[in-house]
């Protein structure tokens, strides 16, 4: 797929969110079969750039192209100051977050806050795409603010008449934060009224999901965040099944052990032995998430606090099954 100039191997997407899409879980998507991943979003407030945060956002060192950085705020002024300093720092594609439900995000009236607003919203986009006039600009919303306001198709248009080169549309309103099933027609109806790539979000979770989202909005790709956590391999199960129409079978315990191990290794390197201790206890989590035993064993995870006692007991739980087992994955883990 050629998306903005880039070439990629296909059209799916990692979604960003906020303390899941750092470096290494961007990485392992694009093993795995992701297209294109979005980092999680970097503030607007120049203040915070020296954060040891804000660094770790920004750190795209050997990152597959193309790095795709999301900013948020709601200045219009610091939003272009923001886009001009992760261009700067490697970004390749400007990314604007109109799209995060979270309270302490709207309660500034950022994020998703922003689509009550459309004139601040036409402001913000003009601004970002002058400050970084070489580098293509995207820009991800949701529906509406709520089920009374779906402005998504306004929206759209005031992004494509800014310059925005493409968007994402997650299928839900603001005040439905993550409840209730992802609807589609709004976003059908964009990619109707628009000329820039529409791309889809919300509720994929499975290869049969993602080809009847792609078939019933006519978007020209898919993105994929909670689906996908403890799932990277999703990307390369969706990909396969667009291809052939079949399905791949599902990853073996040793298969999903490796991939871990893997991962965890990496979180440990990019955010130090005591805070990639903590980060990867939700990882670790997810991806053992329903199989049987599985909640003795977070519970256990979550009182230790060395790396060597993390892999010691990973290697234990996923040891105690056939290297060849399928899990069989059960409601009550």
């Amino acid at each position: 797929m050629n998306f903005l100039g880039f070439a990629l191997r296909n059209n799916l997407f990692v979604a960003p969110m906020a303390g899941v899409t750092d470096r290494p879980f961007r990485q392992l998507c694009k093993r795995l079969g992701a297209g294109m991943a979005v980092s999680e979003m970097v503030t607007s407030n120049s203040l915070l750039y020296g954060s040891a945060k804000t660094r770790r956002r920004a750190d795209h060192e050997g990152e597959t192209a193309p790095v795709s950085v999301q900013i948020a705020g709601a200045d219009p002024g610091m939003m272009a100051e923001a886009a001009r300093y992760n261009v700067d720092n490697g970004a390749q594609i400007i990314d604007i977050n109109m799209g995060c439900p979270a309270k302490k995000v709207c309660n500034v009236m950022a994020g998703s806050a922003l689509m009550k607003n459309e004139s601040l919203v036409a402001r913000i986009l003009a601004a970002v795409v002058a400050a970084a006039p070489q580098t293509p600009v995207t820009l991800k919303f949701r529906t509406g603010w709520d089920q009374q306001h779906k402005n998504a198709p306004r929206i759209a248009h005031i992004a494509e008449d800014s310059g925005v080169r493409a968007i994402a549309i997650h299928g839900r309103t603001r005040a439905d934060q993550y409840r209730g099933d992802a609807e589609y027609e709004t976003i059908a109806l964009v990619k109707s009224m628009v000329g820039i790539p529409v791309i889809a979000n919300g509720d994929i979770d499975s290869p049969q999901k993602a080809e009847q989202v792609l078939r019933q909005t006519g978007a020209d790709g898919l993105m994929i965040g909670r689906a996908a956590q403890g799932r990277p391999w999703l990307f390369g199960e969706i990909e396969h099944y667009l291809a052939t129409g079949a399905l791949l079978p599902p990853p073996s315990a040793a298969e999903i052990h490796a991939i871990l191990k893997g991962h965890l290794a990496d979180l440990y390197a990019f955010y130090g032995e005591d805070t990639g201790a903590k980060v990867a206890r939700k990882h670790i989590s997810w991806y053992t998430k329903g199989i049987p035993g599985a909640a003795r064993f977070r519970h256990a995870m979550n009182q230790l606090t060395t790396v060597a006692g993390q892999i010691e007991a990973t290697d234990e739980f996923f040891d105690g099954r056939a290297s060849n087992e399928t899990l069989c994955y059960e409601e009550a883990a």
